[in-house]
Parts: structure tokens; sequence; C-alpha cells
């Protein structure tokens, strides 16, 4: 036999087997069909009717687990967050059994939820939501032969987070997604969290400002004047990133208030400069305070972060305020300065007619030298406030009278306490409250 020959004999061969396979196929899919006809066909099968529980007594169980594929926004205004995720529930009916055909048809997959039993599964804190449909609906229902159905749909959902700010921004946030039973109570179905691991979380989910740091499962059964029904929970723990608050409000806040200290190492004659750096800061800093308040609710109590503005704000406008004060005493020291020129001049006017006086009396041929002088005489006094300062006990140093008696002026005095004052009790202000918000923090924790 040639060549040419068994070519043509192999040739041959390839294609009987290969259309042999393809009979096969469509055979198999063609059981497939009437394996779906004989569970579902019209009269077989009622949707309406739910499984009946194990061993064909008490509720039908229904096993869920998620996964959670993206967590957009996490909005405090709103109190609320949105997740994408991949929902499954599990359950058995043995109304849907059928032939495996000896191992080869391992499920049965359906894309309409209505041709069988479905749980009246809803979400409780549920804001918005909606299905994705592009390019099909994401959603199907797999069958397997001895009657387990496996429900599968991805979803978008808005849910309603109530957060407690009064650490914000050092603060952390419970966010829950509550999944119950509208019409079956649990004397007819029951919600069981899948074995093993009902919850996973896409690797290397990025939040802008929160990090997702652990969740648990849970049970939230719900009575009411129906019923008991059966509710299941996951809680998400968020933790705020402080970095961004850091950069964005902490430190130009603080910068702020140092800014305005500046006004204390100005002279106190430049009444524009200082007025204008007063002014300028606390109009910034009420600026800042208001921009922060517009990002957050209107709340009954007082969060950290408005502890901290508030103390800010109360600086500058101290600083401020200092400022009148010095203004007040550089002139109540201008006056007290005229005065004493006054009564200097007066003092000595006095003493040159007493002196006027003596010399006088000295020429008189007749005077007398009196044996005591009179009381009013001024060099008795002077004598007298002498012979007081030797008799008078002297005085221990102190530090602060001698520091500042080097500056002769109330008004310059005040600037240079200021210089030291404000600045301590800021460093203060920031020990206790950086100690108390992150105790109470790691307390809350």
């Amino acid at each position: 036999m040639g060549a040419g020959h068994c070519f043509w004999i192999l040739y041959l061969a390839c294609l009987c087997s290969a259309s042999l396979g393809n009979n096969a196929k469509i055979n198999f899919r063609e059981k497939e069909k009437k394996v779906l006809d004989q569970i579902l066909g019209q009269g077989k099968y009622d949707a309406r009717i739910r499984p009946s529980g194990i061993n064909g007594t008490g509720p039908a169980i229904v096993r869920i687990n998620l996964f959670v594929r993206s967590i957009a926004t996490i909005s405090d205004i709103k109190m609320e967050y949105s997740v994408q995720l991949t929902f499954r529930e599990q359950w058995l009916d043995e109304r849907l059994k059928f032939d495996d055909i000896g191992g080869r048809l391992k499920y049965l997959t359906l894309t309409e939820a209505n041709r069988v039993w479905m749980p009246d599964l809803f979400f409780s804190n549920e804001k918005e939501g909606h299905f994705h449909n592009i390019i099909m609906p994401n959603v199907y229902i797999r069958i397997f032969p001895y009657g387990s159905v496996l429900y599968s749909i991805r979803i978008s959902l808005t849910l309603a987070c109530p957060m407690n700010l009064k650490l914000y921004p050092l603060d952390r946030q419970v966010c829950s997604l509550r999944m119950a039973s509208y019409g079956w109570t649990t004397a007819d179905l029951v919600f069981l969290w899948k074995e093993g691991d009902p919850v996973q979380v896409v690797k290397n989910l990025h939040l802008p400002r929160f990090t997702l740091e652990k969740f648990l499962t849970d049970y939230c059964n719900s009575k009411t004047n129906t019923g008991e029904y059966s509710c299941l929970k996951v809680d998400l723990l968020f933790k705020r990133e402080f970095s961004y608050y850091l950069i964005q409000i902490y430190i130009p806040c603080c910068m702020l208030v140092i800014v305005s200290w500046v006004s204390f190492w100005l002279d106190q004659g430049a009444v524009p400069a200082r007025v204008s750096l007063g002014v300028t800061t606390l109009l910034t800093m009420a600026t800042q305070t208001s921009g922060i308040n517009a990002s957050l609710p209107p709340v009954s109590y007082t969060k950290a972060i408005d502890v901290w503005t508030g103390v800010c704000l109360t600086f500058v406008f101290g600083a401020l305020l200092e400022f009148a004060l010095v203004n007040y005493a550089s002139r109540s020291d201008l006056h007290r300065e005229n005065m004493k020129k006054k009564r200097r001049e007066v003092e000595q006017a006095s003493l040159d007619a007493a002196s006027d006086l003596l010399d006088t009396d000295s020429n008189a041929t007749f005077a007398m030298k009196p044996l005591v002088r009179h009381p009013g005489d001024p060099l008795a006094l002077e004598k007298l406030r002498q012979c007081e300062i030797h008799m008078a006990p002297p005085k221990r140093p102190n530090c602060c009278r001698t520091w500042l008696s080097k500056f002769p002026t109330r008004s310059k005095r005040i600037d240079v306490i200021s210089r030291i004052t404000f600045p301590l009790v800021f460093a203060l202000f920031n020990l206790v409250y950086w100690s108390t918000y992150l105790f109470r923090e790691e307390e809350e924790n």
C-alpha cells in the first residue's frame, strides 16, 4: 500500500472521530436540557413553595458568604459608606435532585432567578443599591446533582453607618452590613454564615482616609410583632488615617498660633503692623475652623478637633488682646511719666524757694539759728528719709523682679512676659491634649 493511500485513510479516521465527538457533545447538551425539563418543567416544580428543612422537617437553612470587591467612599457628613460585593447564598432543595450521568454533569447553570425558590433576604441598613448588568446580568444559579442550589450576584450598596465623632480625627468607626429575612420567620427560614471563611476581602484594598483593620461576623436576629426573623451582620472596623489631618489641620493651626506671637517682638509704636498681624491671623484661623466644620455633620457633642481649633483660636485672639493691653499700658506709662516730670518740676521749684529763703536768713544780722528745725523744713525731711532707708531691713533679692527691673515701662514688661507665657501655656495644652485623646482612643479599642 502506498504512502498516499495511508494518508487518506488517516484523514478519514480523524473526520469520523471528530464527527462522533460532536455528536457526543450534542447528545450531552441535549441531556442537560432534558434534566432541566424534568426538574423545572411545567407542573413539576413550584417556585412559590419553600424547600423543606433537614430530614424534611424544620426551617430551610440558607448559608451566606460574601466577597468584598471594593469600598468606594466613607462619608462623614452623610454617615454612610459604599461597597461593592459578590453575594452568595446556598441552600438545599431536594426537589431539584437529578442524575449526574456518571459524574459528567457536575452542575446545571441558570441565569433566571425566578425559575427556582429564592430566600427573601434584604439589607436592613441599605440606602441605595443596584445590580450590575454590563455586558450581561452579573448573576448565576448553579444546581448540583444532590439538590444544592448556589446563588451568586454582584451588587453595589450604599449603607448607613452611624458614627461617633467625639474623637475625630483620632477615631475608629464600626460600619455594619446587615442582612435579614423580610417575610419568612425563623420557623420557616434561618440564615447561617458559611463555615470556614464566610467573608473575604480583596487584597490591597485602598481607602483614601481610612484603613480597614478587621471585620467580624455575628448574628442579629430581630423580634417584631409579627415574629422573629433571622439576621446576619458583618462589622467592618475602620481606622481613620491621621497623617492627612496632621498635614492639613494641626500643623497649619500651630503655625498660625506661632505667627500671632510675632506681635510680641514688634515695637510698641508699630501699631499698624501689630494690628494687621493680629487681625489677619484671627481671620485666617476663623476661616480654617469654618472649613473644618463644613466637612462634618452638625452634632450636639464636642469633637476632639473642636477642642483643638477652639484653643488655637483663643490663643490668636489672646495675642490680639495682648496688644490692646500693651497699647493701654504704654499710654498709662506716658501719662505717669508726664506726671512724674511735673512733680519733679514742682519739687525743684519748692527746693529752690527754700534755698533762697535760707540764704536770706543767713545774711540777716540778728538772725539766730534755731536749735530744732521746723517739721516742714526740706533739709529735715531729706535727713529723715535717709535715716529710714538705713534703718529699713534689707530685702531678699528676687530674680524675677531683678530681671523685670531691666525693662522700665509696664508695656514692655507685658510684651516680655507674653513672649514666655504664651509658648509655655500652648506647650502645656499640647501635652494635655495629645495624652488625653490618645489614651481615650486606646481605652475605647
